[in-house]
C-alpha cells in the first residue's frame, strides 16, 4: 500500500511539472519563435530554389543574347580620303545592347523570339576628321541616295517637282543661286516649308575656278546673307556652279562653315530638257548606295523623278537629303524590327 502510494505520487509530480513547463514555454513567446523560426527555414528555402531557377534562366537567356551579338554585329567603317571620290564619309557600326536586349527579353513568355535592341557604334574617323576636300558620294554601304536639284532658272517645273517629291513622301537638298532667292522668295520659301534641305549656289552661277578668292568669297557669302534674309536660315553644304572649283573654292566654302559637294550620277538634263528616257537611261547604272544624283528644275527631270524614285525603292535605296546621305547615321533595314536606342 505504501508502495502504490509512492508511484501516485510520483507520477502526479511528473504531470504537474510538464504543466508548469508548458505554461512557462507559452509564457515567454518560446513557442511562437520556434514557429516562425521554422517558417523563415521553409521560406528561405522557398526562395532559395526559387532563385536557382531563375539565376539558371537567366544566364540562359543571356548567352542566346550575346550568341546573337556576336552574329548581328557590323563594325563602324573610318571615312576617308579616296583617289578618285575625295572625302568619303564614314558609316556607323551596329550592334545588339545586351543589357537593354536582356532587360525586354527577359519579360516575354518562354519560347517567343528574343527583342534584340541595338544601338549604333561610332567610326574612329569621321568626315569632320578628314582634310578639306571636296564631297562627290556618301559612304558606299549606306542605302540611301540623294537627288541634288540645282536652281538658278526653270521656275515653271518647280511645283510639278514639289508635287512629285510630296506624293512620294520624299525630301531633298535644292542648292538655289542666291540672285534667283532674291527674285523668287515666295517659291524659295515653299521648298522649305515642304522640308526640304537649302543649299548654297552662289550668286551670280559663276565659273568659280576662274574667280579670285576674294571673288569667290563674295558669290558664296552674298547668297547666304540672302537665303538667310528670305528664309531664316543658312546652308552647310555649296554646290559650284556647273561643278567648276579649285582648292580656293573648297577653302572658302569652309571658312563660311560649308562643305563643298558635288555629284556621282549626272542627269546633264540641261542639255537635253525635253527627254526623260535617256536621263533615266543615264543615272540607272550609276544608282547605287551613297549616290549623290544631279539635277536641275528642267521638263526631263519633271517627267523623270517618279522613275527614279522607284528605281531607287527597288534596289531598297531610300531617296533622302544631302545631309542624311553624307551623315555616319545608320540606315537599320525594316527587317530588324527593332528600334535604335
Amino acid at each position: 500500500m505504501t508502495l502504490l502510494n509512492a508511484t501516485k505520487q510520483k507520477w502526479i509530480v511528473v504531470g504537474f511539472a510538464c504543466i508548469i513547463t508548458w505554461i512557462i514555454v507559452d509564457w515567454t513567446g518560446a513557442s511562437k519563435y520556434v514557429a516562425e523560426h521554422k517558417a523563415q527555414l521553409v521560406n528561405s528555402d522557398a526562395f532559395q530554389m526559387s532563385s536557382n531557377l531563375d539565376e539558371i534562366d537567366g544566364d540562359e537567356l543571356r548567352q542566346r543574347i550575346k550568341k546573337a551579338a556576336d552574329e548581328k554585329r557590323e563594325a563602324p567603317i573610318n571615312a576617308r580620303i579616296d583617289r578618285v571620290w575625295k572625302a568619303v564619309p564614314g558609316y556607323n557600326g551596329l550592334e545588339v545592347d545586351v543589357e537593354a536586349s536582356y532587360a525586354q527579353s527577359s519579360k516575354l513568355p518562354k519560347g517567343t523570339p528574343l527583342k534584340l535592341v541595338y544601338r549604333e557604334t561610332k567610326p574612329e574617323v569621321t568626315l569632320a576628321d578628314l582634310p578639306i576636300e571636296p564631297i562627290y558620294r556618301g559612304n558606299e554601304n549606306k542605302p540611301m541616295v540623294a537627288f541634288m536639284i540645282n536652281v538658278a532658272w526653270g521656275n515653271e517645273h518647280i511645283e510639278p517637282i514639289l508635287k512629285t517629291l510630296k506624293d512620294h513622301q520624299v525630301k531633298t537638298t535644292f542648292f538655289l543661286d542666291g540672285s534667283w532667292v532674291r527674285r523668287n522668295p515666295e517659291l524659295a520659301k515653299r521648298i522649305t516649308e515642304e522640308g526640304h534641305e537649302i543649299g548654297n549656289h552662289a550668286y551670280t552661277h559663276p565659273n568659280m575656278a576662274q574667280l579670285s578668292e576674294g571673288r569667290q568669297y563674295v558669290e558664296m557669302e552674298k547668297t547666304e546673307r540672302e537665303i538667310e534674309k528670305q528664309l531664316g536660315m543658312r546652308s552647310i553644304w555649296f554646290a559650284p556652279p556647273s561643278g567648276s572649283f579649285n582648292s580656293l573654292t573648297v577653302k572658302t566654302a569652309q571658312q563660311l562653315k560649308m562643305r563643298t559637294v558635288l555629284w556621282s550620277a549626272d542627269t546633264i538634263d540641261w542639255n537635253t530638257p525635253n527627254e526623260p528616257g535617256t536621263i533615266i537611261q543615264r543615272v540607272k547604272p550609276k544608282l547605287k548606295p551613297g549616290v549623290l544624283v544631279l539635277m536641275h528644275p528642267t521638263a526631263a527631270t519633271s517627267k523623270a523623278l517618279p522613275t527614279f524614285i522607284r528605281m531607287a525603292r527597288e534596289q531598297q535605296l531610300e531617296p533622302g537629303i544631302v545631309s542624311e546621305v553624307l551623315s555616319e547615321k545608320r540606315v537599320i533595314p525594316n527587317q530588324l524590327g527593332n528600334k535604335l536606342r
